[in-house]
């Protein structure tokens, strides 16, 4: 089996997962409601009490639905259009296909780690596995040592790469606000809550933001594999910030403040979403091999 059909094996493997993961997030809604416990910390924290998420903090599970809609609606019809160009050899399917599995690898690392323990742990074991896997076949699929080549806007990728930095920056230091005081006084921070520690910061500053900035700097310096790294990661984060738009929105129906981040983040966003088109279209499909 070569590594198309093993790569369509694994899409289609985590359409149908995702759709189910989706589905029971959106979906199941057994449960008493809000109930208040108390954690290992001392500290009282509302359970959301209900469906898939009942294990999970109020205001962390209503953020998971809020994702899974975005999953449902625009990360899995991404995942199929950008496959099927990718089936019929276009370079600029294949970066497409690579970072909307991207999306998919870090949204179920994260749910594997937070979500607590429920029936669909297995599915996220298999959603992780599978999108790491896809996303290793779909760069060596192809030869894109002469990507470099390929880019018809070279300002474009610089311009990027920038954002890129820009946005990484800005996000660490957002995390760092929060880490860092905590670290200081000795104390715990709040965002905890009932969970182990804090895993989106601990991924978003260990993994995934290095992994954009550095991406961004290579894009400034003309590197041909940050050109290939900044769709990838634009790709990603167009998708990874629709969410966060949704999660806000979801957020504000339940009354909490999302100032300033209601303003802030659609602008990310949107900016996002234009460069990932952009990008792809500046890409020469016939100038790179099969």
């Amino acid at each position: 089996m070569n590594n198309k059909k093993i790569i369509t094996t694994l899409v289609v493997a985590i359409v149908l997962l995702s759709a189910l993961a989706t589905l029971s997030g959106i979906l199941s809604d057994s449960g008493s409601g809000p109930r208040m416990v108390e954690s290992v910390r001392g500290r009282t924290v509302a359970l959301y009490s209900r469906g898939l998420y009942r294990d999970m903090s109020a205001d962390v599970a209503i953020q998971g639905i809020a994702q899974d809609w975005i999953t449902l609606l625009f990360g899995i019809p991404a995942l199929l259009a950008s496959l099927y160009l990718a089936r019929k050899g276009s370079l600029r399917g294949v970066l497409a296909l690579s970072g909307v599995i991207g999306y998919f690898l870090v949204t179920y690392l994260l749910y594997l780690a937070m979500a607590m323990y429920n029936r669909m742990f297995l599915g996220y074991v298999c959603l992780v596995g599978f999108s790491f896997f896809a996303l290793i076949l779909c760069l060596f699929s192809r030869d894109f040592s002469r990507l470099k080549e390929s880019v018809m806007d070279v300002k474009l990728f610089r311009t990027a790469g920038y954002f890129l930095m820009l946005t990484s920056s800005l996000i660490a230091i957002l995390w760092l606000s929060v880490v860092l005081p905590s670290l200081f006084s000795g104390t715990v921070p709040l965002q905890v809550e009932h969970y182990t520690t804090l895993i989106v910061q601990g991924f978003d500053l260990g993994l995934f933001l290095p992994s954009a900035f550095v991406s961004g700097w290579l894009a400034v310096r003309g590197n041909r594999h940050g050109y290939l790294f900044t769709i990838i990661n634009v790709v990603l984060l167009a998708l990874l910030m629709t969410a966060l738009v949704s999660k806000i929105l979801f957020m504000a129906a339940a009354g909490q403040n999302v100032v300033p981040a209601v303003f802030i983040i659609p602008i990310i966003d949107l900016t996002a979403i234009v460069l990932s088109f952009r990008l792809l279209g500046s890409i020469r499909e016939d100038s790179s091999s099969t």
